[in-house]
C-alpha cells in the first residue's frame, strides 16, 4: 500500500476539476461525497477487542513499496531490477441524472484499485446514455485519455464496468497501455487475500470463467500444428488439414482445470455439510453477519466473541467465513458466521465460484445485516446485500439492520438513517456502543424454546442433563433423593427425547 494518505489521493484527483469543467460531457469526481479507504474509519481500532492480529501483520509485512521502478537502465541489469506500484487513471460512463451515483461508484473502483496495491493518478467521467460499443468511451474522449496517460506516465487504465474483449482490445490500441476492468480488480483482491485450501480453489476458478473468453491470439499462438509427418510429402494420408491452434490448446487446458477446480471444490462440501449438520442436530441456531465490503463485520465478531479475525481498513480484507460460538445472558448456545463481503457489481464469476460461502447466510436463522452509517450512500450497500441474500434463496430469513461505525456520524445522519430503516441499531465496533443491543435483539430473534416441562432425571443419566442445558433454557435445578429435578423449555423438534424423564409433581 501506498504510504500517501487517501485524502491526499482524493485532493490529487479534484485537482483536476477545474481544468476539466469547461469540456462538454464530461465529469471528473466534482464532489467529495464519495467513499474512499478514510484512515478515520477504522485504522486505530482498539485491538484489545480484536484478539491476537498475526495475519494482519504478515499482510502489512508483503507490501509492495512505492517509488522502486521496473524500468532497467541495462538490459544486463535484469536480475536487479525492482517491483514498482502500478499507476492507474480511472474511467467510467454513466448517463445524465447519475452522476453523483457514478462518482460514489468510481471512489469505490479508487478504493479497489488501492486495496490491490494500486496508486490513482486520476479519474474520469463521460456523460453519455450507454458506453461505446467499440472502445467504450467513445473516438474523442479515447484520444483525451490517450494524451491524459501520456501525460501523467499511467501504466494502467480501469474501466468502471466490464468491458467486453473487444473493447479493451480496441481500447489498448488507443490508449497504447494495458486496460482492465472493475472485475479484474475485484478477482486481484480476492487472490491476494484468499488463504484457506478452498478460497483459493474458489478465487482460480473465477479466474479461469473471466480469462477464458479474453484469451488473445498473437504469432506463435497462432500458429497451426502440422498433421502426421510420415509419407513422401511430409504428412500422413488423411491427416492434411488446417491443424489446431495454439490458442485452442489454452481454451482446452483452461476448461480442463476448471472442471478439476469444480471437483475439489464440490469434495470439500461434505465436510462443510457435516459440521453444519452437526450444529443443526444440536439445535444450536445460527446468526450470519452479513453486509458491504468494509462494513466492519469482522469487527462486530471481534467485539462480541474475541476471536481475532483479521480486521483492517481495506475492501475483502476477509474472505474465509468464520465460524465463532456465543452464548446468550440465559445460557443459549449459538454461532456467529463472519461471510465474504459484498460489492455493487460484483461478478457473477465470484457469486457462482463462492456459492459454498454463501450458503452459511441460506442456512442461517437470522441475517445481522451490517451497514456502514458513515457511507454517503447507505441505501445503495443495502439494496447490493439485500440482491446478493435473493439470489442465495435466503430472502425469506429474518434480517437485522446494524449501523456500525456510528461514531463517525452526526446527529442528522442519524435522523436521515433512522427514516431509511427504522427498526435498525446504530453501534460501534470501535466503542462498544449499542453492542449490548445487538446481543439482545439477537437472543430475542434466534429460535427459543417455549415448551415448559417438569423433569426428574436420575443421577446416572449425567447425559441427559448435559444434553438439557445445550438445547434448552433451564429455569430451576433441585436435587432430589430420586434424581435432578429440572424445570426447563424445550422446543416441539426435543419433545421426544425427554419424554420419559417428565414428572407428573
Amino acid at each position: 500500500m501506498t504510504t500517501e494518505s487517501s485524502d491526499d489521493i482524493v485532493d490529487r484527483v479534484l485537482s483536476r476539476a477545474a481544468e476539466k469543467t469547461d469540456r462538454a460531457r464530461v465529469s471528473v469526481f466534482s464532489s467529495g461525497k464519495a467513499q474512499a479507504l478514510d484512515d478515520s474509519s477504522g485504522s486505530d481500532h482498539d485491538r484489545s477487542f480484536d484478539g491476537e492480529q498475526q495475519d494482519l501483520a504478515d499482510r502489512i509485512s508483503l507490501r509492495r513499496v512505492q517509488g522502486l521502478s521496473t524500468e532497467l537502465e541495462d538490459v544486463t541489469e535484469v536480475e536487479y531490477r525492482q517491483v514498482r506500484l502500478e499507476n492507474v487513471v480511472l474511467i467510467g460512463v454513466y448517463p445524465k441524472g447519475q452522476v453523483e451515483d457514478g462518482e460514489n461508484s468510481m471512489r469505490e473502483l479508487a478504493a479497489l484499485c488501492e486495496t490491490a496495491g494500486a496508486q490513482v493518478l486520476d479519474g474520469v467521467m463521460q456523460m453519455r446514455p450507454m458506453p461505446d460499443p467499440a472502445t467504450y468511451l467513445g473516438r474523442g474522449k479515447t484520444q483525451e485519455l490517450r494524451d491524459l496517460v501520456a501525460a501523467l506516465g499511467a501504466d494502467t487504465v480501469v474501466a468502471d464496468t466490464e468491458l467486453s474483449p473487444s473493447q479493451r482490445r480496441a481500447l489498448e490500441d488507443e490508449v497504447k497501455v494495458k486496460v482492465i476492468d472493475r472485475t479484474a480488480v475485484i478477482l486481484d483482491i480476492f487472490s491476494q487475500h484468499a488463504k484457506s485450501r478452498e478460497g483459493k480453489a474458489q478465487v482460480e476458478l473465477a479466474q479461469m470463467q473471466y480469462m477464458l473468453p479474453r484469451l488473445r491470439g498473437w504469432g506463435e499462438s497462432m500458429s497451426r500444428q502440422a498433421g502426421g509427418q510420415v509419407g513422401s510429402g511430409g504428412a500422413g494420408m488423411g491427416s492434411r488439414g488446417p491443424g489446431e491452434t495454439k490458442i485452442e490448446l489454452d481454451r482446452r487446458r483452461i476448461n480442463t482445470r476448471m472442471a478439476k477446480l469444480r471437483k475439489q471444490i464440490e469434495a470439500m462440501k461434505p465436510a462443510r455439510d457435516t459440521k453444519r449438520a452437526n450444529r443443526k442436530r444440536n439445535s444450536v441456531p445460527s446468526v450470519a453477519i452479513t453486509g458491504y465490503t468494509n462494513a466492519g463485520k469482522s469487527s462486530l465478531l471481534n467485539r462480541i466473541t474475541r476471536a481475532g479475525v483479521l480486521v483492517e481498513n481495506a475492501l475483502f480484507a476477509t474472505l474465509d467465513a468464520t465460524v465463532r460460538q456465543a452464548q446468550t445472558e440465559d445460557g443459549r448456545n449459538y454461532t456467529l458466521v463472519d461471510t465474504v463481503g459484498f460489492v455493487r457489481n460484483l461478478p457473477h464469476q465470484l457469486v457462482e465460484a463462492f456459492r459454498s460461502t454463501i450458503e452459511e447466510v441460506a442456512d442461517a436463522d437470522l441475517i445481522v445485516h451490517v451497514v456502514d452509517a458513515s457511507h454517503p450512500d447507505p441505501a445503495s450497500q443495502i439494496r447490493t446485500v439485500r440482491d446478493v441474500i435473493g439470489e442465495a434463496e435466503a430472502s425469506e430469513i429474518p434480517e437485522q439492520i446494524v449501523f456500525n461505525k456510528c461514531d463517525l456520524i452526526d446527529d442528522n445522519t442519524r435522523l436521515l438513517l433512522r427514516g431509511l430503516e427504522p427498526s435498525a441499531i446504530f453501534a460501534s465496533a470501535r466503542t462498544g456502543e449499542g453492542i449490548d443491543e445487538v446481543l439482545r435483539v439477537i437472543a430475542e430473534r434466534i429460535p427459543t424454546p417455549d415448551v415448559p416441562l417438569n423433569l426428574l432425571v436420575p443421577y446416572e443419566r449425567g447425559d441427559v442433563v448435559s444434553s438439557l442445558h445445550a438445547k434448552a433454557v433451564v429455569d430451576s435445578t433441585d436435587y432430589e433423593e430420586g434424581g435432578t429435578r429440572m424445570h426447563v423449555r424445550v422446543k416441539h423438534a426435543d419433545l421426544p427425547q425427554f419424554e420419559e424423564f417428565v414428572s407428573a409433581s
